[in-house]
């Protein structure tokens, strides 16, 4: 059964009554491409099968054609990872597509292969990095998804730097690459110039005046430049598109890509406004992206949305005050739903006495309240000298 029949039965998720998009996870292609965040082999292995216990819909392996090391994970990653649609990238050249082929051999055999093509749309990449006329690059473009497709009936094309294409020009270029064979075109916001409503508005257009769009599912890959990668992402998907290219941690090339687990779980969270949802296990998110720090030596930022330590922490009084009283005053989702045990109240200069007590009551202290008066104040001048109270401190001060 091949991958084209696989990603029309389950676009529509009759659980939920919301279109299913896919998560196309790049974190070992696009993530691993970042200055410092390069993987070997068994460490690409290791974050694929991770990937894949998740259920992320396709895994975009590496690049075959860069080097003999990615040639060689991808293709451990074709025979070894079993449940996603594993993909390799390559571009518009003979040399790479069959390098491609080669490598995820095994996955397409298991009409799980996917081969990825791209080629740069925009008027400054043909000029100044391809020297190509645009004429050029159609035929390019039409000649590379069928050589593609004479090795599997899943084939992506993507054109690069398309939100900076001229958009009649897009338009044509998609309409040949889906009449050629592609299952999947991509609209790249390679240097994540866009924003929210010109992106939104593309894919529109796209959907509006490309006659043969609906023979493909339409996919978003944004960059973090301008900080709009997963808004822009998300905007796509309110357009009409049914997938989202992203990384673990938002990992990519120089600001980085969607991050996955915030794409995801905006979803989640707001899927009666997007009407829209994924199958990704989400309570592996924080599992995943811890995995990937460890491979990389590459903490996450402390107030990183969903997985930063941060993200389910509360210090201030008002916040711990309410949160004590109920959890959906300062929390949109469950530290649970993502893989975190609990939330975190953290003890500091800003902790009111609610959180105060509460902490006292788990290490179990029963206090009268005047004991508990005085060991707040001293807490209170504590907490001016020091950024965090620990259990240990509270203990001291009791022990006064």
């Amino acid at each position: 059964m091949g991958t084209d029949f696989f990603i029309r039965k389950f676009c529509w998720n009759y659980k939920y009554m919301s279109r299913k998009i896919l998560i196309f996870d790049t974190t070992l292609r696009d993530g691993e491409q970042s200055p410092g965040f390069s993987m070997n082999i068994e460490e690409k292995i290791l974050m694929a099968k991770q990937l894949a216990f998740m259920k992320v819909d396709i895994i975009e392996a590496g690049f075959p054609i860069a080097s003999e090391g990615d040639f060689l994970a991808v293709k451990r990653i074709a025979e070894e990872v079993e449940g996603p649609i594993i993909c390799a990238l390559a571009r518009t050249l003979d040399s790479d597509i069959d390098r491609a082929a080669e490598a995820i051999k095994s996955a397409i055999t298991r009409g799980r292969g996917r081969i990825h093509i791209f080629i740069a749309t925009s008027d400054i990449h043909l000029q100044y990095k391809l020297k190509k006329t645009r004429e050029e690059a159609l035929v390019i473009a039409i000649a590379a998804v069928k050589k593609a497709k004479s090795y599997t009936s899943d084939v992506e094309f993507s054109a690069e730097d398309a939100t900076r294409s001229d958009i009649n020009w897009l338009c044509q270029i998609v309409e040949a690459a889906i009449n050629a064979g592609a299952t999947t075109v991509n609209i790249p916001d390679t240097v994540g110039y866009t924003t929210p409503f010109e992106y939104k508005e593309i894919i529109k257009t796209l959907i509006a005046r490309v006659p043969n769009i609906k023979q493909a599912v339409i996919s978003c890959h944004c960059h973090n430049d301008l900080g709009l990668a997963v808004a822009n992402s998300l905007a796509g998907v309110l357009a009409g598109a049914g997938q989202v290219e992203c990384t673990v941690n938002g990992i990519g090339e120089r600001a980085g890509n969607a991050a996955m687990e915030e794409v995801v779980m905006a979803l989640r969270t707001r899927e009666k406004y997007f009407e829209a949802i994924t199958e990704i296990v989400t309570e592996k998110i924080i599992a995943s992206s811890r995995l990937l720090s460890k491979i990389t030596n590459m903490p996450v930022q402390a107030n990183k949305a969903i997985v930063g330590v941060n993200a389910f922490a509360h210090e201030s009084g008002i916040h711990q005050d309410g949160f004590l009283k109920e959890k959906s005053t300062y929390e949109i989702m469950t530290p649970k739903s993502v893989g975190l045990e609990k939330s975190n109240l953290v003890l500091g200069k800003h902790s009111g006495r609610h959180a105060f007590r509460e902490r006292l009551k788990e290490l179990g202290y029963d206090l009268s309240d005047e004991e508990r008066n005085k060991a707040f104040i001293r807490f209170k001048k504590l907490a001016d000298q020091k950024k965090e109270i620990f259990d240990k401190d509270l203990k001291s001060i009791i022990s006064e």
